[in-house]
């Protein structure tokens, strides 16, 4: 069901030609920007009118109004499921637990008597969330992205999700409920780029935000990049992956569940294992083709995700071998299921979350653990982060210099301005001091 690569025996290559080897699923962002730039410039043109005629296009229904109405999110909690809800608040309650501790406080250097500076932080003032629909609902998408915008104190916080024919032009009544959950009460119906491009330019019923952020397919990913530069974002996510480091100790059931649990998201969801033990390769192999039998969603996802080609099982001569193979591939998710799983774990360089032994399931990450589920994909483990409280926070340097302290250090300004031909720069301290500089210390 699952390929194989081979990488035992010779050296392991370096960098860019070790990434080469491994799996990743075609997602051509690129291609993808053009197919968005009219929809994006329709919003910017003719606002709501172009949401309600691009909702009828792409989502089957005709909308009144693209604003969530308030009594339609009142409606959708107090018809929740109780289990649900509990499960909701529970997971509300932990990713508030840890993404509170994120927070920054101010911090003053003084750098001479008389010279310091301070950094503050200060919230981006208006962001709009963005939480996917298509094949699966994310009310947990909610949480990710509203918790961590409200712990930042974002004053004004906007979402977004796709809307339903089945619920009347609404998105899904679980989103909704989780937004009444989180007291986020400015909802819209809006999916993919026309949404980003929502926030992005403005309408007449949604102001423009200063950021968007949310996982989503290639359209919400080619429209983050249409706006890049206008406004902030997150990341252009691409296709959900995990990638699974193993050696003979780990449970086949347990790896195998693993991997299948991400292949259910989608057709181009990656499931990567490395592994040292050829015996784990074979067992995991055929617990695949047991757990596959018994699954939901098999032929539209679940089957194409594991046989294509951003899939496959990668055997390795040992741990450490494994280790420069995942930090090579920079997995949104990697779980570590060998002994001393800790310690191997704490080894680990490149990886949106990392997922300690057998007790800690991907799955755990995506709704309770606490921790965020809205991670780099695609290799961008190795220089960008999950979503957190500091992504919606700004560091503001506040300089403050006496008159004897920039005394003390005006030759030096004068002397690099002038190396860098910048003269006017050396005259604006200059001018302070009657246009003959001090010499300092």
């Amino acid at each position: 069901m699952i390929s194989r690569i081979d990488l035992r025996g010779d050296a392991l290559p370096e960098g860019r030609a070790l990434r080469d080897l491994l799996p990743r699923a075609d997602f051509d962002v690129s291609a993808a920007l053009e197919k968005v730039r009219p929809i994006c410039e329709a919003v910017h043109h003719r606002g709501d009118a172009a949401l309600i005629d691009f909702a009828e296009r792409f989502d089957g229904v005709r909308l009144e109004s693209v604003r969530v109405p308030a009594e339609a999110l009142h409606k959708a909690l107090a018809e929740l499921e109780p289990a649900v809800r509990a499960a909701l608040e529970e997971s509300i309650r932990r990713a508030r637990l840890v993404h509170r501790e994120q927070r920054r406080t101010p911090h003053t250097t003084r750098v001479v008597p008389g010279g310091s500076v301070t950094e503050k932080w200060v919230p981006v003032d208006r962001v709009g969330l963005y939480a996917p629909g298509g094949r699966s609902v994310y009310p947990s998408s909610v949480i990710m992205n509203v918790v961590p915008a409200q712990e930042a104190g974002v004053e004004s916080v906007a979402l977004a999700s796709p809307p339903q024919a089945e619920f009347g032009g609404l998105p899904h009544p679980t989103v909704l409920a989780a937004c009444a959950l989180l007291g986020v009460d400015e909802v819209y119906a809006a999916g993919g780029a026309t949404a980003v491009a929502m926030f992005a330019y403005g309408t007449e019923s949604c102001p423009p935000a200063n950021m968007v952020t949310g996982p989503g397919n290639i359209w919400v990913a080619a429209a983050k990049r249409y706006f890049t530069g206008k406004i902030g974002i997150d990341t252009e996510a691409g296709p959900t992956e995990i990638a699974i480091l193993a050696d003979g100790t780990a449970d086949p059931v347990h790896v195998a569940s693993d991997l299948i649990s991400q292949a259910e998201h989608d057709p181009l969801a990656a499931a990567v294992l490395v592994t040292d033990s050829p015996d784990l390769a074979d067992a995991v192999d055929k617990e695949l083709e047991t757990q596959v039998a018994a699954t939901k969603h098999v032929e539209d996802r679940v089957r194409p995700a594991l046989t294509g080609k951003q899939s496959a099982i990668v055997l390795v001569d040992g741990v450490d071998e494994g280790l420069r193979v995942v930090d090579a591939y920079g997995a949104e998710h990697l779980e570590i299921q060998t002994a001393d799983a800790a310690a191997v774990a704490g080894r680990v360089r490149n990886a949106g979350a990392v997922f300690v032994g057998p007790w800690a399931p991907v799955s755990l990450g995506d709704y309770v653990a606490g921790s965020n589920h809205v991670l780099p994909t695609g290799g961008c483990a190795c220089h960008s982060s999950g979503l957190s409280v500091q992504s919606f926070l700004r560091g503001i340097h506040i300089v403050d210099y006496t008159k004897d302290a920039l005394a003390d250090v005006a030759h030096h300004v004068v002397t690099l301005a002038e190396a860098e031909d910048l003269p006017a720069h050396g005259a604006a301290v200059k001018a302070r001091f009657g246009w003959k500089v001090p010499q300092g210390k």
